[in-house]
């Protein structure tokens, strides 16, 4: 313990976790490094729809009673014992909570914590983001520990449409006025969806999202039964805390896409859409629309907080579609820490990471090789 006024607690039971809630969201509100995958309502309900009984580990630190850090875990085997964040293949950032009034502590007291956790398994905290709170725990770790390159992130500066237009070449610029006109011409309409409305649109999204993908390549876990759950289940809660936005597209009073964008003090991020294959058809750039909305719906919500300084995340992936709008790139980490008994799970973990990569990097370049005239 780093100080006679914090203790250290380890939750492993779930209803107790649920339980947490409303000292979360304060802890929550106070970390300005903490993005949507950090709430309570995101973990928990990914939890709900994910864990597997017996594996919970969450890390608490308290200052008087009052949680000053959190470090949602679970015991898994990938395949060598590890304890990793909540949240799996579907969050874009894993990070810990640590509350800014008293970080330094609180990240003092979280890695004694964490480090009486690894004794018999390797910690790894995959999709970091730089910056993140987390970093203040690998700062402090005595023990073995590795940073490791994790996804490519892309993201646009916090501003308005006109202004992202003006860092594209002209030619480009003026191709995306014209798909806004296009927009305003066909009559797309669009209005951001209360709390007590987002189970239906959640529906909605998931329905035009596998409608938008049919014949194509989708991302399998979209279409499953315990990802529609997970999201109805967390998004109302986090529309009602101000974490997240959901918009719907009308056109001649039918819905025809939705919009699922996260959203904290340093980000808003667009996480999921659905969109009807007509709008294609009518020559309607749903891209183009989406951004044009969020970058809308963005510059009213700082004009309400002027304190609130958010990038515009296009969170993981380097889709050719996201280049368009010459975005910045900001790699996320991961980051091992082990103990000396588990150091060698730790080299273990890096060794399979460069085969991985090497593997992913050779892969690419024969696709590019194939796709050569």
């Amino acid at each position: 313990m780093a100080d006679s006024t914090l203790t250290v607690e380890l939750c492993t039971d779930e209803a107790e976790f649920g339980g947490l809630a409303t000292a979360w969201a304060r802890l929550h509100r106070g970390c300005r490094t903490a993005t949507p995958f950090q709430s309570h309502a995101w973990l928990h309900s990914w939890w709900l729809s994910y864990g597997t009984r017996g594996r919970l580990r969450v890390v608490l630190v308290r200052r008087d009673g009052e949680l000053v850090a959190a470090a949602p875990l679970m015991r898994a085997y990938v395949p060598l014992p590890a304890l990793v964040p909540l949240g799996g293949a579907i969050t874009d950032f894993t990070d810990v909570l640590l509350d800014d009034a008293c970080a330094d502590e609180a990240a003092d007291a979280l890695a004694d914590g964490l480090s009486q956790l690894a004794r018999g398994a390797l910690i790894d905290f995959r999709e970091v983001r730089s910056g993140a709170a987390v970093e203040r725990v690998y700062a402090r770790w005595r023990g073995p520990r590795l940073r490791l390159a994790g996804s490519l992130c892309l993201e646009l500066p916090s501003t308005s449409l006109p202004e992202l237009l003006g860092r594209l070449p002209a030619p480009r610029a003026q191709r995306a006025r014209a798909k806004i006109r296009k927009l305003q011409a066909v009559g797309v309409e669009r209005r951001v969806v209360g709390h007590d409305e987002v189970d239906d649109s959640m529906r909605t999204l998931l329905r035009l999202h596998q409608l938008q993908w049919q014949g194509r390549k989708v991302t399998p876990e979209h279409l499953r039964p315990r990802f529609s759950e997970h999201l109805i289940r967390s998004v109302g809660l986090m529309v009602r805390e101000g974490g997240a936005v959901v918009t719907e597209f009308r056109l001649d009073d039918t819905v025809v896409a939705t919009d699922l964008t996260l959203l904290s003090s340093q980000l808003a991020g667009g996480y999921l859409y659905g969109a009807d294959p007509r709008l294609r058809e009518r020559k309607v750039d749903v891209a183009t629309m989406l951004l044009h909305a969020c970058t809308e719906y963005h510059a009213s919500t700082e004009a309400a907080d002027s304190g609130r300084s958010r990038v515009l995340s296009l969170l993981r992936g380097d889709e050719p579609y996201k280049h368009h709008w010459r975005p910045e790139e900001a790699t996320n980490h991961r980051l091992l820490l082990a103990r000396r008994r588990t150091a060698p799970v730790l080299r273990a973990a890096a060794w399979e990471a460069v085969a991985r990569n090497r593997g992913r990097e050779f892969l690419r370049k024969r696709r590019e090789r194939q796709e050569r005239p």
